[in-house]
């Protein structure tokens, strides 16, 4: 194993997050009126602009600028001067069909309810490094960035922007387990008066000192804020976001490797959301369970197939009761992996995707996902 290891998080105020935000606000503005809605929206952000295009078949149609509107005004942006162009259609028919009638139902083998939106291969993590069973760097990226947040939002640091970036890495001792805090790096937007001494003691009593709690620097760590020197131009006046580009702030970071799907402005049908989701749930009930103590689990799927076509389980030498291959077999006894079961499983027609766009998509109590109730049915199936 690596001896150093190192995650990023990005605030909901930087440009990718807040397309990611716009692009799950649709997708949520759909559901609520329409469980059975198909969305795939993209949204690209820049100075002035707002596009937002992809695939919507929905019996309700979503107000796109309102919607657009409110996400900018809950970052904290405002909409003078911004320009928003729509490029909207529906679902392909090709894929939809494949969708409504999978091939297991097309060859009789079974009734399988939905076929998968389309191919790809998802990736779930979980290890035992922390209480949200994250990697511990990945969890204090996120705390900083959400503290900024909120300290932003609360008025608690004057002169903050929404605009702001974290990055922490944690050494590792040779039995893989963190011991120490190596290096600490946040970037916080702010107004051009600020003095920049003043923001570094706010910053390190009000973000800082709270987040990094769990793992206190030592005399030998570094920390770095604003390394730049001035952050003060930012969001959409200094960078263009897309949905979807923040991959490895959205799951594990550097820890596993990543499928490729992004997770924003898709509905369930699409496994690149629902099969990461899934991944995760059984590779936290499998830590859960005291059956390993890292665990990686991978699916893959067929567009227009309800069955993953593999299903892998990998925990890195840290297996207790079996083998890895035994616990695939145990994963495909206790859950059930077609898409209709997966969405059945974690509720997932509901219009909870919003809240998802920053900070992480695992690690945070409310989702499904995040559940651990199958850990005992795991421990007994495999006994």
């Amino acid at each position: 194993m690596e001896r150093f290891y190192t995650a990023e998080s990005v605030t909901e105020g930087h440009p990718d997050k807040l397309c990611d935000r716009i692009a799950d606000s649709v997708l949520d503005d759909c559901l609520t009126h329409d469980p059975n809605a198909r969305v795939a929206c993209e949204v690209m952000a820049t100075r002035g602009h707002i596009i937002v295009a992809g695939e919507i078949t929905s019996q309700h149609i979503p107000r796109v600028p309102g919607i657009i509107s409110q996400a900018m005004q809950d970052v904290g942006y405002s909409m003078r001067g911004v320009r928003v162009e729509l490029f909207v259609h529906r679902q392909s028919p090709d894929i939809a069909e494949g969708v409504n009638n999978p091939l297991e139902q097309r060859d009789g083998s079974t009734s399988a309810g939905f076929g998968a939106g389309d191919q790809g291969i998802m990736v779930g993590f979980a290890c035992d490094d922390t209480p949200e069973m994250l990697p511990l760097p990945v969890v204090l990226a996120h705390r900083l960035t959400y503290m900024l947040t909120v300290v932003r939002k609360a008025g608690m640091v004057s002169g903050l922007r929404p605009d702001g970036k974290a990055q922490v890495t944690v050494e590792y001792d040779e039995e893989g387990k963190p011991f120490r805090l190596d290096t600490v790096i946040l970037s916080a937007q702010h107004d051009p008066e600020i003095k920049p001494d003043e923001l570094l003691w706010e910053l390190t009593d009000k973000v800082l000192n709270p987040a990094l709690r769990i793992m206190p620097p030592d005399e030998n760590t570094r920390i770095f804020v604003n390394p730049a020197g001035r952050f003060v131009c930012g969001g959409l006046d200094a960078d263009t976001g897309l949905t979807g580009r923040k991959l490895m702030v959205d799951s594990y970071g550097v820890f596993v490797s990543h499928g490729g799907g992004a997770f924003s402005g898709k509905d369930p049908t699409k496994v690149d959301r629902s099969g990461a989701y899934m991944a995760r749930y059984i590779a936290k009930n499998i830590v859960a369970a005291g059956l390993a103590s890292r665990c990686k689990v991978t699916l893959a799927y067929a567009i227009g197939k309800a069955e993953p076509v593999m299903v892998s389980v990998e925990t890195f030498g840290t297996g207790t009761l079996c083998a890895d291959d035994c616990l695939e077999e145990a994963v495909k006894l206790v859950f059930d992996l077609t898409l209709a079961g997966i969405i059945r499983q974690l509720d997932l027609l509901k219009p909870i995707y919003a809240q998802t766009s920053a900070y992480g998509h695992f690690g945070r109590p409310g989702f499904t996902w995040e559940r651990t109730d199958k850990a005992q049915v795991l421990l007994d199936t495999v006994k």
